[in-house]
């Protein structure tokens, strides 16, 4: 039986988003997901738990997303940078980002790894399958629990929500379709940790969300 994914949540602002730090009990490795704009909060809850991060996965490219990378690279310069393949160029360029846009410019370290479709993560006795679901950026990845109902899934679903395509290089047929043909054929009981807002469930999404679901007459 896999011990139960325990999973802290860290809200940064000004964009209300959400870091994750995964970890398994007795385990002191972890990974943290999207490291906010507020670093301080997540290395805080680090050394309070008493954990070590084995990696630093990035969803995707975003500012608010990869604001706390350098931070986190600086505290565990062990710990690979893990990035879809797509997105790479967004963590050293400001106006790739987006961050530029709103004054703050924001750079972090270069990707120590990039991610395909289908690549499988293995790390802080935890396995990620990697799904590549773009349309909120180019190259958003997924990360889903190969052994437990879970879902890390940045910026693509949230609840009731789907992620914004008005950003360069988005496309709501994308998105949709990515929901729809990789995320939506996955167990009504999976869990779904998004990149802003409550965390949601499959099933939940699937019947009631207002831009995908099949309320919307997407899922035919």
């Amino acid at each position: 039986m896999r011990a139960d994914l325990q999973v802290q949540a860290i809200e940064s602002m000004p964009f209300a988003e959400n870091t994750y730090i995964a970890y398994l009990p007795g385990r002191q490795d972890c990974v943290v997901i999207d490291p906010g704009l507020e670093p301080d909060l997540i290395l805080s809850f680090l050394a309070e738990a008493g954990l070590n991060v084995a990696a630093l996965l990035n969803t995707h490219g975003h500012a608010d997303h990869i604001g706390g990378n350098a931070a986190l690279k600086e505290a565990y310069p062990d710990a690979p940078l893990i990035i879809g393949a797509g997105d790479a160029a967004m963590l050293t360029d400001p106006w790739e980002n987006l961050s530029a846009v709103f004054g703050t410019p924001i750079t972090s370290p270069p990707a120590d790894r990039t991610l395909q479709e289908g690549e499988v993560l293995e790390m802080a006795g935890q396995r990620w399958q990697v799904l590549g679901i773009p349309g909120h950026s180019p190259g958003h990845i997924v990360f889903r629990d190969l052994d437990r109902p879970v879902v890390f899934g940045g910026d693509v679903l949230f609840a009731g929500s789907v992620g914004r395509t008005d950003f360069p290089g988005g496309s709501f047929d994308q998105l949709a379709a990515g929901i729809r043909d990789k995320l939506f054929v996955l167990p009504d009981d999976v869990v779904v940790y998004p990149g802003h807002g409550p965390a949601t469930t499959i099933g939940s999404e699937k019947r009631t969300n207002p831009f995908v679901g099949l309320t919307a007459g997407r899922l035919g």
